[in-house]
């Protein structure tokens, strides 16, 4: 199953870059190496990586749904469809069908994404290593029984054995990877990254803001803030400390979190600022860092109140009024950055 475009180096080439997130990592890094230097910020922000949902009746460890990024997958898949670049993507039913169709590829000198769960991928520390089955990385190489892989969100490239990596290939449970794999098959001309970021702007603002769906975009921000007013009465102090410290958990330590993705995603404006030479975009980057800022003072408040340690005034009501604020900052800010691009 050889690519169209020929792989880029061998083993020894491949150029390994840390990142914040996992997927909008792997995607730029895997493009870097095809000879297409799009950052991180500019895949996440193409692709449309920027997103809140709130589903309370999916259970995630017995607690509710809550995300700050589009599904896995969806960076990948609209980065490539808005660049002009084709990936050969599979799942497997057999574990070792899906090792050696890995083997296969990979000794031919093409580097391959993955979803794995990070639960079993020894080389996390054990304080990270939870049942997340959404985590994206890059096999570039093999040997012996040892994988070469990089993993963005490692500052080295780090080696894991056949058999750890098939159990993380098939984790079970929530987002069951299934043995995930693509790898770039073909560029099909030069990419217009000028109409990429407009079109990845257009879909953002859309399910940030135009959607029906009141649980996700800046609606599901406004129903998750209204719902934290309530959970202490809802669900006992604590049981409501559990949801809260999983709130937390979903925003700082899944990928870059929520008030990472807002400054990932300004720093993908002041990138297509520069771009598109449209400086209305700078002053929407320092919007939406304004916007991260907040999240991660929620993100503060909420972890004193877990560990404890809260001060006077620091309870639900509080962090019900910040998250609502940040749901109305994000309507406006949606609102007048789909101005920029009509």
């Amino acid at each position: 199953m050889p690519p169209k475009t020929p792989p880029k180096g061998d083993h020894g080439d491949f150029i390994h870059r840390q990142s914040a997130h996992c997927e909008s990592g792997s995607t730029s890094n895997l493009l870097l190496n095809y000879g297409i230097a799009a950052s991180e910020p500019l895949v996440f922000g193409i692709g449309s990586g920027i997103f809140f949902g709130y589903f309370p009746f999916l259970k995630v460890q017995g607690m509710p749904a809550i995300t700050y990024r589009s599904a896995p997958g969806r960076i990948l898949k609209n980065t490539a469809r808005r660049l002009g670049i084709r990936f050969e993507k599979f799942t497997f039913k057999d574990p070792e069908k899906a090792m050696d169709t890995l083997d296969e590829i990979v000794d031919n000198g093409i580097p391959v994404g993955l979803q794995t769960g990070v639960y079993w991928l020894p080389y996390f520390p054990d304080a990270l290593r939870f049942h997340f089955n959404a985590h994206t990385l890059i096999v570039y190489g093999r040997n012996g029984d040892g994988y070469l892989i990089s993993d963005p969100v490692f500052d080295e490239p780090v080696t894991c054995s056949r058999k750890d990596l098939m159990k993380a290939r098939f984790a079970e449970g929530m987002l069951a990877p299934k043995g995930k794999m693509y790898y770039l098959s073909d560029i099909r001309g030069k990419a217009d990254i000028p109409g990429a970021i407009k079109k990845g702007i257009r879909e953002a603002c859309r399910l940030m803001i135009k959607t029906h769906v009141p649980i996700i975009g800046t609606g599901g921000i406004r129903w998750f803030g209204k719902a934290l007013r309530r959970w202490p009465e809802k669900y006992g102090e604590r049981k409501a400390i559990l949801y809260l410290g999983h709130a937390i958990r979903m925003q700082e330590e899944i990928g870059t979190g929520g008030g990472g993705f807002r400054l990932m995603y300004a720093a993908f404006l002041h990138e297509a600022a520069q771009i598109l030479g449209d400086v209305r975009l700078l002053e929407m980057s320092k919007r939406m860092t304004a916007i991260g800022d907040r999240w991660r003072e929620f993100a503060l408040y909420a972890a004193r109140i877990c560990k404890n340690r809260s001060a006077a005034g620091d309870n639900f009501d509080l962090l019900s009024d910040i998250v609502l604020d940040c749901s109305e900052q994000e309507r406006r800010f949606f609102s007048d950055l789909s101005e920029t691009v009509r």
